[in-house]
């Protein structure tokens, strides 16, 4: 197991990987780190207890706001570490795994959906 400051350090670096016009939209969204998905992150990702679930974006896309958005609680993007590191063991992979993860939850806050990160690769 890696020490937890390390993996948010891999997740800072995920971050620092998206394009500047991108970046910029995720002021506002909250990112982190959970030891590991509890019953309500199941419930939220439409998971089952014991489903792999390495990341949850919670919130509204920006493909479906309207002008009336602003009033809400800001939108959150989970990564859990436990099932990374568990099911990548090798640093490497990890690392690639935590990339991946992020840019998958991030696709969820710009409006794509599963089927699209499938074609892209995040899935």
């Amino acid at each position: 197991m890696m020490k937890p400051r390390r993996f948010n350090r891999l997740v800072l670096e995920a971050l620092t990987e998206i394009p500047e016009p991108f970046k910029a939209h995720l002021a506002n969204v909250d990112i982190v780190v959970k030891r590991r998905p509890g019953p309500s992150d199941y419930r939220a990702s439409g998971s089952k207890r014991g489903d792999r679930l390495y990341g949850l974006y919670d919130g509204v896309p920006l493909s479906e706001r309207t002008g009336g958005h602003g009033f809400e609680m800001p939108d959150k993007i989970t990564l859990f570490r436990e099932p990374l590191e568990r099911d990548f063991p090798d640093e490497s992979d990890l690392v690639r795994e935590v990339r991946t993860t992020v840019l998958h939850e991030i696709a969820h806050f710009f409006g794509l959906s599963e089927e699209s990160l499938v074609e892209l690769g995040l899935d």
